[in-house]
This record gives C-alpha cells, structure tokens and sequence, in this order.
C-alpha cells in the first residue's frame, strides 16, 4: 500500500484529504508544517508527499530536497503561472491548484504513483541488465519482454501491435505500416519479417525518398545495358535482391506513379521487367510498404494508384507516436542512455530528475529518432553523472504543453514593469498569452513578443492562427 505524506497548515484540509486518500486504500501520514514532518517523520521513506506550497516557516518546495528523489506535489491556493512555474523547476513532479475537486486529486495521485513505479522497475531491469552483458542492437532494440519482436515498450497501443506483428509475420500478406516519421517503422518491418518463414532469406529496404525520381525506377526493378545514358552495363535492382525474403518500402508515398505501375505487376503477377528489356522474370518477395502520409487522400486526388493503395492495405499497422505512448518514453530513453553510455565506456550515467521530468512531458515531434538524438548528444557532453534537462536541449514550447503542464513555461521570464495590467492571478495559459500579447503588440516586435513569453517565433505564430489574435499592422512595419 503507498505511503504518503500530507503537508498542510489548515487543519480542515489536510484532515479531508486524509480521509480521501485513506478511502481510496492509500497509507496516510500527516504534518503541518516542514519543521514538523521533519520531526516526526523520515520524509524520504515516503512513496509520495503532497504538500501546501505556502506553509508556516519553510516553503513546501524545501521537501522536495528533503525527500531525496521522491515525487512531491504542490498544492496552493495561490494558483498563478509563477508559482507553478517556480515549484516544477524546484523539482515538484506536479501542481495542484486549490480548491481541487476529489477526483482532479485522486487522478494525480494515480498518475505520480504509477509513473514513480515504472521509473522504479525501469532501474531495477537496468541494474540487473548491468551485472551482465547487455543485449541492444545500433537500432535501439532489446532482448525485453516481447521476446523475438525485440520492440521497446509496454503501453497498451504497442501490446495490441505486437499481438498483431505476431498473428501477420507468418503469413505472405502485404503490411502497410503507418505512423509519423521516428517513430521506428524499419523496426516493426524487422519484426515482421524476422518472425516469418523469410526470415533467413535476405531484407532489403529502401527509403524511396532518399532516391532520386529518375533513378528510382532502376534501382528498385534494374536495367538493361544501353537502357539509358550511362547504362554501360545491366544491373540488377532491389526487387531481384529481395527474391525469396522481404522487401521494405518506406516511405512509398514518395514513390513516382510510373515506379508505381511497375510495382504493381509485381504484386500482381509475381514478375518484374528490367528498364530496357522486352522479357520478364519471377520473383518471389514479400512487400511491407510504410508511410507517414495518409495514401487513401493521396489516391483521391490522384497523387498515388488507388489499385496498388488497396493492395497494399491488406494487413494496415498502426504504430502510435512517442508522446502517445506514456511512460515508454522513459524505457526507451533509458535504453538509448545505456547504449550511448556503452559507446563511450561510461557506467557512472544516469537522468537526474529534471531530466526524466522533461522526458516525460515533451511532445518529442520527432519521436524516438529525436529522443535518441538527444540522448547522444548529452552523453557525449555530460561531464558529470548526471544528465541534466538543460543538457538533454529539449525546447519545451508553450505549444507544447495544456494547461496543466507547467515546465520550462516562458511567461514567467516577463520583467516588464511598466505596463499597469498585469495578467489576474486565475488566468489560464490561454488567457495568459491572450492578454499579454494584446496588451503589448503595439510596441514590440514579433521577436520581442515571443522573447518575453519565452517561446519561438513559430510558436508565436501558431498561437496567434488558432486564437485568432491577427499581427497589427505596426507591429509588422516596425519589425520590418
């Protein structure tokens, strides 16, 4: 049962909130102040502290440095950007304006404690994994518990693909992946084929954005000597290599509609024909194809074969976004810190808790490949043990996050005193940025604007589109 520590001066508030999470099976300890939870308790033997921000004597982030690592969450009455803003980058793993409603509490005390035991087990596997040899390919793949797939992760998106990937990569059907760019396609391409009767024929993949449009056509189906300037000789091409295994396409939304053609024989009639040549030939492969663009409006507006789309999309895999994959973020961002740390002949690194924090809850736009960037670069920096936010270079933007998501939040870096109405202390990100960029883009730039909210210029504009708060006119021409 955990633990928890209630930090409270208002007797009537820390009693309810006692009897709310003694209800809801919680173990609940109780203190008024610092000095007192202090004195009766050993703060970091708790799962989790829950603690009034404004307390008599020392302030409710002190027991943040007090608990050595555990998860503290800040509650006040003074619900202002500054304060939510001062206590996360304190260390507090959340914040809580009061009055809370029961439910609002319980969720975030759900969501810290099961976040804090996955942290936990991720650890415990780690240091396990680090009496023995590791086993964690240059692609970021484990020996973990989904066995022969080999893919990081345990939410319930990425258990439903695996039970998936397990049910397709015996059959010879065609698999369309789909899924933003970094997010790992080529991996789950991998799977499928390495679980499939193919598996000891060859894989050949090929990035058809990565081609040139007037040579793909050869490089996938070869060509005949002579078959155009600089054909010197015949040549086989991707198709032939991949005969008896598996041939992966990614990003085939980039394929030219005449290699599209052409693609479609094969999967029709099982043979290609060389560029140049007037004979066919048999081949015997099994096509995944992945994209991130959505092919079904592409074949609408006749930008991609409707009849290879539905060939295609015989088995469709669904492979969901990092930021849409909770606290995988953090196995995976531990696999990758393990990996790097191995390249460099490293044992001693680890996230302090800022970083996981902002690991947690960046958006990460480009998805694992990003986070694996990140991870490399910081390793390679890193001259202590610990990997510090600031190292990891995550720009967490006010797009970035709702509104309950306070970190690395740039309003609070407004020092601008000479303007009489500053933001109500109850307003909301969205009422925040709405009142300070009225009130001030008569006189400052774009630039400065998005200076002094602490965001990117982009960030800036992409605001100002969905609130429908339009550029004035000076502003532009004083920029300009």
């Amino acid at each position: 049962m955990p633990h928890i520590l209630i930090v409270e001066d208002e007797t009537i508030i820390r009693s309810a909130l006692r009897r709310l999470l003694e209800r809801n099976q919680y173990q609940v300890s109780e203190a008024g102040s610092v000095q007192e939870a202090q004195e009766r308790f050993s703060i970091a033997s708790f799962d989790l502290i829950v603690s009034d921000l404004r307390l008599p004597g020392a302030p409710g982030t002190e027991l943040i440095k007090l608990g050595q690592g555990k998860p503290v969450l800040i509650m006040t009455s003074y619900a202002s950007l500054r304060s939510a803003v001062d206590s996360m980058k304190m260390g507090a793993v959340d914040y809580i304006a009061k009055p809370f409603d029961h439910d609002e509490m319980l969720q975030a005390v759900a969501r810290i404690l099961r976040d804090r035991q996955s942290i936990q087990s991720l650890q415990a596997e780690h240091s396990a994994a680090a009496l023995k040899p590791a086993s964690v390919s240059d692609k970021g793949v484990v020996n973990n518990s989904n066995g022969e797939i080999g893919i990081i992760g345990s939410c319930p998106p990425m258990q439903d693909l695996y039970v998936k990937i397990r049910k397709v990569a015996p059959t010879d059907s065609n698999v369309l992946i789909q899924g933003e760019s970094g997010t790992g396609k080529e991996l789950v391409a991998r799977a499928l084929h390495n679980l499939s009767k193919r598996a000891k024929a060859p894989m050949i993949s090929v990035n058809c954005a990565a081609i040139p449009e007037s040579l793909i056509e050869s490089e996938l189906f070869g060509h005949e000597k002579g078959a155009f300037t600089g054909a010197s000789a015949g040549r086989a091409g991707l198709v032939e290599a991949a005969d008896g295994g598996t041939l992966f396409l990614d990003e085939i939304g980039e394929l030219p509609l005449e290699a599209q053609a052409r693609l479609l024989r094969v999967l029709q009639e099982g043979e290609i024909r060389r560029v140049g040549s007037v004979q066919s030939q048999k081949v015997d492969v099994r096509l995944i194809a992945a994209t991130h663009r959505d092919l079904k409006s592409l074949a609408k507006v006749g930008q991609f074969r409707e009849d290879l789309y539905y060939r295609l999309h015989v088995i469709a895999l669904k492979l969901p976004a990092l930021r849409e994959r909770g606290a995988d973020v953090l196995e995976i961002a531990h696999s990758f810190l393990a990996r790097q740390s191995a390249k460099v002949g490293r044992t001693d690194l680890k996230f302090a808790p800022d970083a996981e924090q902002a690991i947690r809850h960046y958006t990460w736009p480009g998805n694992v490949r990003e986070l694996e960037n990140a991870i490399e670069r910081s390793v390679i920096l890193c001259e202590s043990p610990e990997i510090s936010a600031e190292l990891l270079g995550i720009d967490i933007e006010l797009s970035d996050l709702d509104d309950e998501d306070f970190i690395g939040l740039g309003p609070q870096q407004n020092t601008n005193s000479s303007t009489s109405h500053e933001p109500t202390e109850d307003l909301s990100l969205e009422d925040y940025f709405q009142h300070f960029v009225l009130e001030h883009q008569d006189h400052m730039t774009e630039t400065e604007l998005a200076r002094k909210l602490g965001v990117s210029r982009k960030c800036l504009w992409e605001r100002r589109q969905r609130l429908g708060i339009p550029r004035r006119k000076t502003s532009v021409a004083s920029e300009s």
